[in-house]
C-alpha cells in the first residue's frame, strides 16, 4: 500500500469518528432538552373536523341575454348604457314606431270592415232562411211562384266567406300589434346592462343583438380544480367565496362539476360552477374570487391537530402520547383528515395529551 493511500484511509477514519461523536452529542442534547423543556402538547378533544379544497375563480352572471328589436328600423331613443342596473319590464331602447303604429290603425280598420260584412251576411242568411221556410208550407191556393230574397247562388256560403275574412283581418291586426311591440326593447329580467350595440339614428336590424343584459341578481363563480382535489367535489357541497379586493365572504354551493377535465401543462383540471347566495350589488362580472369548498365534515369527532399526526398511511398514523414525563409513540386509526384537525377513530381517548410537532 502506498503512503498516499494510507494517509487517505487515516483521514476517512478520523472523519467517521468525528461524525459519530457529533451524532451522539445531538442525541444526548435532544434527550436533555426534552428533560429540561417538555415538548409542546395538545389535548385530544371533541369538535368539528372539516376538509377544504381551494382555488381561484371568475365571477360571471347566471345568465346573459342578447336582446334584439322585433322589426327593422331607425333607433329613436336609447335609455340605458353599460353598467346600468334595470328592472324587469323597463324600456331600454326604441325605434321610430310611426310606420308600425299606422299599420296597426289600418289593420284595425280592415278588421272593423270585415266584421260589418259578416254581420250583414248573417242578417241576409236569416232572412233567406225565413222566406224559404214560408214557401215550404202548403197553401190552399198559390197566386204565383214563391220568390226569396238574398245572395244569388254562386256555389259558396256568404257567411262562411265573411267569417274567413274576419279571421284573416284579425290575424293581420295581431301581426301589426306584434310589429309595433317589437319597436320597443324591454328588459325581460332584472339585471345589469353589459353592452349597447348602437345609438340614436342608427339602423337596427331585426334579430341582431342591440343590448346585452346579464342576470347579476343571480351571480355564480366558475373555477377549475386540479384532479387531486376534484375527486372529492360533488354538487350540493357548501363553499365560501371571497371576491378580490373585498373583506367580505359569501356563501356558495357547488352546482356543477365537469365530467371531463382539461390539461393545463402537466396538470389536469376540472371545471366547477358555484352559485353565490345573495351576491352584493358591487360584485363585478369578470372579477376574480377565492373559492373554498368544504368537501368533508364530521361533527363532535375525537380530534387532534393535524400537525400532531405523522407517518400517515391510509387510515393509520402515529402520535406521540405524553405520559409520565415521557413521549410514547402510539399507532392510531384515522377518520377524516382535515386541514387543521384530524379525526381519531381508534387508539386514543379524549383528554390524552399528544405532542404537537409544528
Amino acid at each position: 500500500m502506498s503512503r498516499k493511500t494510507g494517509r487517505n484511509g487515516r483521514r476517512i477514519g478520523a472523519l467517521l469518528v468525528v461524525a459519530g461523536a457529533v451524532a451522539a452529542g445531538i442525541i444526548l442534547a435532544v434527550q436533555r432538552n426534552e428533560t429540561a423543556t417538555p415538548p409542546p402538547t395538545v389535548v385530544a378533544d371533541r369538535g368539528e373536523v372539516t376538509r377544504v379544497v381551494a382555488t381561484t375563480g371568475t365571477v360571471e352572471p347566471a345568465a346573459t341575454l342578447g336582446l334584439a328589436f322585433g322589426v327593422n328600423g331607425t333607433v329613436a331613443s336609447v335609455s340605458v348604457r353599460p353598467g346600468n342596473r334595470v328592472t324587469k319590464g323597463q324600456a331600454l331602447a326604441a325605434l321610430d314606431g310611426t310606420g308600425a303604429a299606422d299599420d296597426v290603425t289600418d289593420a284595425e280598420a280592415a278588421l272593423s270592415e270585415a266584421q260589418s260584412r259578416l254581420s250583414e251576411a248573417r242578417t241576409v242568411s236569416v232572412s233567406t232562411t225565413a222566406s224559404a221556410t214560408a214557401c215550404a208550407r202548403p197553401k190552399a191556393a198559390a197566386a204565383g211562384p214563391c220568390a226569396t230574397r238574398g245572395y244569388p247562388d254562386t256555389g259558396g256560403d256568404p257567411v262562411l266567406t265573411a267569417e274567413q275574412q274576419v279571421y284573416q283581418a284579425a290575424h293581420r291586426v295581431e301581426e301589426a300589434e306584434e310589429a309595433f311591440k317589437g319597436t320597443t326593447l324591454k328588459a325581460p329580467i332584472a339585471g345589469t346592462v353589459l353592452a349597447v350595440e348602437g345609438s340614436v339614428g342608427d339602423h337596427a336590424q331585426r334579430g341582431s343583438t342591440f343590448v346585452s343584459l346579464a342576470d347579476t341578481y343571480a351571480m355564480r363563480v366558475r373555477a377549475a380544480f386540479p384532479e387531486a382535489d376534484a375527486t372529492a367535489l360533488e354538487t350540493g357541497q357548501s363553499a365560501t367565496i371571497t371576491p378580490a379586493g373585498s373583506d367580505g365572504t359569501y356563501a356558495g354551493e357547488v352546482v356543477q362539476v365537469d365530467p371531463v377535465g382539461t390539461r393545463d401543462g402537466t396538470l389536469v383540471r376540472y371545471g366547477v360552477l358555484l352559485s353565490v347566495a345573495h351576491p352584493p350589488s358591487d360584485l363585478l362580472v369578470g372579477q376574480s374570487a377565492q373559492v373554498e369548498v368544504r368537501t368533508g365534515q364530521v361533527d363532535s369527532a375525537l380530534r387532534v391537530p393535524s400537525t400532531a399526526v405523522h407517518d400517515v398511511s391510509g387510515d393509520s398514523g402515529t402520535v406521540l402520547v405524553r405520559s409520565g414525563g415521557q413521549s410514547v409513540a402510539r399507532t392510531v386509526t384515522l377518520g377524516l383528515q382535515g386541514d387543521e384537525y384530524t379525526e381519531i377513530t381508534g387508539g386514543l381517548a379524549e383528554g390524552d395529551q399528544v405532542v404537537r410537532f409544528r
